[in-house]
Formats: structure tokens, C-alpha cells, sequence
């Protein structure tokens, strides 16, 4: 007997008896294509993308809805060794989400041997229920050396299953995907079927303006933004007005961020207003702030004002 849930609007949608659902955790380096392969799946962009490490700094759930599954993707940073207060709230919410995830999606940058941080990332999976591997940049390596190259991934988690894929072309992503549903529990939808995230179009658009900083700007100066979107309404029929303080650590930074004649900060909000526009199919105004917090990396109360807070256990 199939299964009904109670849809949006009260209408009773019947769920195939195997239908299944669960939580999968996207975990993994920097940089390895981890919101790019998740971005793919979903047929849109959700996750901001950039070639900087530690683009993804919160957890951010991806919600795929087909007839016979839904698979909610859980983002998550890139584990890394870290530095700073915020360097830490990432990798244990990473840590979070392996714990708490129904299947673990680990991607791998094929492309390169298996690094030491990736030998940590296998002993925290030893214990999860069920993990596939996600061998993604297979398009960057020799044909003659990918069995080499899945080989020495796949004894640092034997147990685990392995596919090799291309996140950006999306050679191999269907079968990846299909291994990944077929080890979900049976189960109904959690969230209903256009829902396609679970952050709001604040943070949003806050994600969008930091993609243009990390798009635009150099050495360190990426790393120590963080974006709050302080007014966010419709003033009109199909325009948006939006108000975003873009936080730095220190004035030079600032100087960089604001560019000579206050360029570039144009050039950055005009690229992140065509990507707002594009994400939420309206006309923007968006007006950008700049403001010094000194050292706000390393300091618990500026990382919770800005929204970088764990929840308790």
C-alpha cells in the first residue's frame, strides 16, 4: 500500500511504497567541487561557487525532489586545518553534519593524490552508516591512471563505494546520484516538492555579494569578509531594495574592498545585482556598506553577531 502525506494547500499525495529520503552530507576538502556537483543536482544555483578556498562557510541544505525519492544535500564547508575562531566553527559543522547525515557524499579531487587532511577526513567516516565517494574531476586525469588514482582513495576507506565524475560536466553525476538514493531509509517528504533550500533570501543574497568579493578580490582580503544584509523588501511591483554592510577586519582591507574613486565596490555590487536579479527573477537596488570589525575571525561574539554560531548539542 502506497503511502499519502499531506501536501501544502491540505492535498493528499500518494508515495510510492519505496520511496525514499534521508539526509546527505557533501563533505570534503576546499575546493574539491562540493557545491558545484550539489548546484548540478539541484538545475540551479543554491550554493555560491568560487575557485577561493572556503567559499562555503555554513551548512546549506540542497532539497532534491523526484516521483521516487528526496534527497535533502547538506553543503558544507571545506575541512581544512584551522586558523582562526571561524575556521573552526566550519569544520566542526562539517564534523555536525557527518554525524547527523542518513549517507555521506565524499568528494575528492581525483586529480591529486590523497592529501593528510583527507586521511583525518576518512577516520572521522569510519564510523558513518554509509558512504559513496565522489571521484569528481575525472576529466583532469589520464584514462591509463584512473584505476591508480580511485584505488589509492579507496584504501583509505575500503567499505566505501566509489564512482568517478565531472561536477561541471556532469559525466557519471546520474549514476553517483542513483547510489546515493538507493542507500537512503524508505521514508515521506520532508519538505514540500518546489521547496529547493532551507535559507532564507537574506542570506541569500548576502551569499551572492561575498561570491563577487571572492570573484574579484585577491590575497587575503576574500577571507576576511563577511556580508549581512541589513534592509531587504519590495518597494514596488517587481523591484527589489536591498541594504548589505560588507564587514572587514582592518582599514587597508577596507581601502581594497572600496577601490580608487570607489570602483572597485561598484564593479562588485553591479556583478552581485545581476546575480541576485537572476536568482530571484526581479529588478534589484542594491546599495553596499563597508565597516571595519576588527579581527572579527577570532572573536566568539563578532562570529555570533554575524551569524557564524553552532547550535548547542
Amino acid at each position: 500500500m502506497s503511502e499519502e502525506m499531506l501536501e501544502p494547500g491540505g492535498l493528499l499525495e500518494e508515495l510510492p511504497p519505496d520511496h525514499r529520503s534521508g539526509f546527505v552530507a557533501v563533505v570534503g576538502e576546499p575546493n574539491v567541487g562540493k557545491s558545484t556537483l550539489m548546484n548540478y543536482y539541484l538545475g540551479q544555483k543554491v550554493a555560491i561557487v568560487s575557485a577561493r578556498p572556503q567559499t562555503t562557510r555554513q551548512q546549506l541544505l540542497g532539497i532534491l525532489t523526484r516521483p521516487d525519492a528526496q534527497v535533502i544535500f547538506v553543503d558544507t564547508p571545506g575541512i581544512h586545518r584551522p586558523q582562526t575562531k571561524l575556521g573552526e566553527f566550519m569544520v566542526e559543522t562539517a564534523r555536525r553534519a557527518i554525524l547527523d547525515a542518513d549517507v555521506v557524499l565524499w568528494v575528492v579531487d581525483i586529480s591529486t593524490p590523497p592529501s593528510r587532511q583527507e586521511m583525518q577526513i576518512a577516520g572521522w567516516l569510519a564510523d558513518a552508516p554509509q558512504t559513496v565517494i565522489a571521484l569528481n574531476k575525472e576529466d583532469l586525469v589520464p584514462e591509463d591512471d584512473l584505476p591508480a588514482r580511485a584505488e589509492s582513495y579507496h584504501e583509505l576507506l575500503p567499505r566505501a563505494d566509489w564512482l568517478p565524475i565531472s561536477a561541471v560536466s556532469g559525466d557519471g553525476c546520474d549514476r553517483l546520484l542513483q547510489a546515493v538514493i538507493d542507500r537512503l531509509p524508505l521514508g515521506p517528504r520532508y519538505f514540500p516538492e518546489e521547496q529547493i533550500t532551507d535559507q532564507q533570501e537574506r542570506f541569500i543574497a548576502a551569499e551572492m555579494i561575498r561570491e563577487q568579493v571572492l570573484n574579484h578580490l585577491r590575497e587575503e582580503v576574500p577571507h576576511a569578509v563577511a556580508v549581512m544584509v541589513e534592509e531587504f523588501k519590495e518597494r514596488r511591483e517587481g523591484m527589489l531594495y536591498i541594504s548589505a554592510t560588507v564587514y572587514v577586519e582592518r582599514d587597508t582591507q577596507k581601502g581594497i574592498l572600496i577601490g580608487k574613486g570607489g570602483q572597485m565596490l561598484k564593479t562588485i555590487g553591479a556583478a552581485a545585482r545581476l546575480e541576485i536579479e537572476k536568482a530571484f527573477e526581479a529588478k534589484v537596488y542594491l546599495e553596499l556598506w563597508i565597516k571595519v570589525r576588527k579581527n572579527w575571525r577570532k572573536d566568539e561574539r563578532e562570529l555570533r553577531r554575524l551569524g557564524y554560531a553552532l547550535p548547542r548539542e
